[in-house]
């Protein structure tokens, strides 16, 4: 069917989107009542507090598939909260450099059970051995074929795009 998604299809694309929905929603609330965070703010805290050093806001906001403005915005809840530093990259004036705190760090181990608990109930019980090899070979999959567009970050802004877009549309002015 080359309109749209045959029953089968459409099926398998609700069934994912409302399972992961309500784990999410599960995630949400257990992170905010164990640590007062997000689940965004829960991803942020948890790849600085995985990375072997500081991360890039770049490499953060493509690591959580987070736009530009909404990472700078959730940083700076987090740097007020004390969880996390920002500083300028001696490589690159333009980058800034994100690291997680020792309080970052605490508040992860704190939320850090609670989060496997509902993961394990909401997603891995309901699943044999074989099921989680399979589902694990389809989303990677699915993942890396999703991931091999260009990343968010590296997207044009859409008020400059649009302007670009204008000029080449524009016929050349006589001099």
């Amino acid at each position: 069917m080359t309109d749209g998604l045959d029953p089968r299809e459409l099926g398998t694309y609700f069934a994912l989107m409302e399972a992961v929905g309500v784990l999410q929603h599960h995630v949400e609330q257990q992170l905010r009542a164990e640590g007062g965070i997000s689940y965004v703010q829960f991803q942020l805290l948890a790849r600085l507090a995985d990375a072997d050093g500081p991360l890039t806001m770049t490499q953060l906001a493509d690591g959580v598939v987070y736009s530009r403005s909404g990472l700078t915005y959730q940083a700076g809840l987090l740097e007020k909260a004390g969880l996390i530093t920002r500083g300028s990259f001696a490589q690159d004036e333009r980058a800034t450099l994100v690291s997680i705190t020792d309080e970052g760090r605490a508040l992860v181990g704190q939320v850090l059970p609670g989060h496997v608990q509902v993961t394990r109930r909401l997603l891995f019980d309901s699943l044999s051995d074989d099921d989680l090899q399979h589902l694990g070979a389809i989303m990677t999959r699915v993942r890396d074929h999703a991931r091999a567009q260009p990343p968010r970050s590296a997207a044009p802004r859409k008020r400059r795009a649009a302007a670009d877009a204008a000029a080449d549309a524009a016929p050349d002015s006589p001099e």
